[in-house]
C-alpha cells in the first residue's frame, strides 16, 4: 500500500476509534461527568459495569496507542523537504500519543484492583480511606497532569506545526492548514480547566471534535488524490 493511502487511513480510523469509545464511556460510566464526582460514587459505578467496562477502557486506550505512528507518517508525506519544525513537531505529536496511553491506562489494569478492594463488603474504613487516597494520588498526577494537560499541549503543538507546514511548503490545499488552527487552539484551552477557568472543559470538547472531523477529512482527502 502507499504511504498516502496507510496515512489517509490511519487519520479517519485512530479518530473515528477515539470518539466511539468516547461516546460508549458516556452512555456506560458518565464519562468524563463522572470524573469529578467522589471517589466513592467513581469507584462503585465502575465495579457495577463489569468486565465490559474495563473493555471499553481497553479500546479508549488502544485509539491512543494507534494515533502514536500518525505523526511520523504525516511527516514523510512531506519528504525530502520536511520543515525543520515539522521535524520537531512529529516528536512532540508522537509524544501526544504516548502521554494520553500512560493516562488511560490505569482504567483497565490498576482500577479494576482498587474497585475491588474499595467495594468488597468486608474492606474496613482504613482499607477504603487507603484506596482513595491511591485512587486519587493516580487520577490527579497520571490522568489529569499527564494524560490530560500534557496530552492536550502536545497534541495542539502537532497540530499547529502540521498547519504550518502545510501553508508554508503548498505541498497540500491550505484550506487544511486553515482549517486545523481553530481546533488545536480549542484542545490547548482545556489546560486553563485546573486554574478554575470553567468553560474550559466545554471548549475542549467541542474542539476535540472538530479536531476529529479536521483530521477524518485530511485523511480523506489522501485517499482521493
Amino acid at each position: 500500500m502507499k504511504l498516502t493511502t496507510i496515512t489517509g487511513l490511519l487519520l479517519i480510523v485512530v479518530p473515528m476509534a477515539f470518539n466511539v469509545t468516547f461516546f460508549l464511556l458516556q452512555r456506560a460510566f458518565e464519562y468524563p461527568d463522572i470524573l469529578r464526582k467522589p471517589t466513592d460514587t467513581i469507584l462503585k459505578r465502575f465495579q457495577q459495569g463489569g468486565p465490559a467496562l474495563r473493555r471499553l477502557w481497553y479500546a479508549f486506550m488502544f485509539s491512543a496507542v494507534l494515533f502514536t505512528p500518525v505523526p511520523v507518517l504525516v511527516q514523510q508525506l512531506f519528504e525530502p523537504d520536511v520543515p525543520w519544525y515539522l521535524s520537531m513537531g512529529t516528536a512532540i505529536g508522537v509524544l501526544a500519543g504516548a502521554v494520553q496511553f500512560l493516562g488511560l491506562i490505569r482504567w483497565p489494569f490498576l482500577v479494576p484492583t482498587l474497585a475491588n478492594l474499595y467495594n468488597d463488603p468486608r474492606a474496613s474504613q482504613a482499607t477504603r480511606d487507603s484506596v482513595a487516597v491511591v485512587f486519587q494520588a493516580f487520577h490527579q498526577y497520571v490522568g489529569v497532569a499527564i494524560g490530560e494537560h500534557l496530552g492536550y499541549i502536545f497534541t495542539s503543538l502537532w497540530t499547529l506545526l502540521l498547519c504550518a507546514a502545510i501553508l508554508s511548503t503548498g505541498m497540500f490545499n491550505p484550506i487544511w492548514g486553515w482549517l486545523g488552527i481553530l481546533p488545536a487552539l480549542g484542545v490547548l484551552t482545556g489546560v486553563f480547566e485546573e486554574v478554575g477557568f470553567k468553560p474550559a472543559a466545554v471548549i475542549n470538547a467541542i474542539s476535540y471534535l472538530l479536531w476529529s472531523a479536521w483530521l477524518i477529512a485530511f485523511g480523506v482527502s489522501l485517499l482521493l488524490r
